[in-house]
């Protein structure tokens, strides 16, 4: 399970033949995302990403007229994973008021992963500072307190969720998560949050 779906792949998809312009598109994407990985959304150039993908540089060009569209479509690749993942958690979740510990060992299994961490907290700083690109840094908070909301309420759903990206925060800045039990202990404190008065969770 990773938070913030498949980030990109560990090697570049290999370049395709001139007989499939879609496979070409799909590998500059692919090249674009593992570099924001590595090295932020500023590392992304026409070049380097020619170079990650094995294509030539007018092939960046071709598809993606500038640095911007180019940065858009591999941070939505980076995104595109979310919905997927989620409906595993969704799954995995149930029944959330007895076992809030394997909830949190599947958060665990992301953080533990520096480089999904990294693409996690890369789009969450996009998405402060480009209000074109913070309905997808916001995706995987406002679809998680979806789905925690009929368990345990909408106050203790966004709480879980808030809580949670600190927790990614958090990761990025130690060398290790916090340990599972420790973001259990946590979570089965913020699901008795109270909800609405009147309203039934479930």
């Amino acid at each position: 399970m990773t938070k913030g779906g498949p980030v990109a792949p560990e090697h570049p998809t290999p370049t395709p033949g001139r007989r499939d312009p879609e496979g070409r598109r799909r590998a500059i994407i692919a090249a674009a995302a593992e570099l924001i990985v590595e090295g932020g959304a500023a590392s992304i150039t026409h070049r380097a990403v020619a170079a990650r993908a094995g294509v030539s540089l007018g092939s960046t060009t071709q598809y993606f007229s500038s640095l911007d569209e180019l940065r858009d479509a591999a941070l939505h690749s980076l995104a595109e994973g979310v919905d997927l993942e989620l409906a595993q958690v969704a799954a995995a979740i149930e029944p959330l008021d007895s076992a809030p510990e394997r909830f949190a060992a599947l958060m665990h299994e992301f953080l533990v992963n520096q480089r999904q961490v990294r693409a996690e907290i890369e789009l969450m700083g996009l998405g402060v500072t480009d209000a074109r690109l913070r309905a997808v840094a916001r995706r995987w908070t406002d679809r998680l307190t979806e789905i925690l909301t009929p368990h345990v309420g909408r106050p203790a759903a966004e709480a879980i969720a808030v809580h949670l990206d600190g927790v990614t925060v958090h990761a990025g800045l130690h060398d290790e998560p916090i340990p599972v039990a420790d973001m259990a202990r946590a979570i089965r404190a913020l699901m008795t949050i109270p909800h609405p008065e009147g309203s039934d969770p479930r």
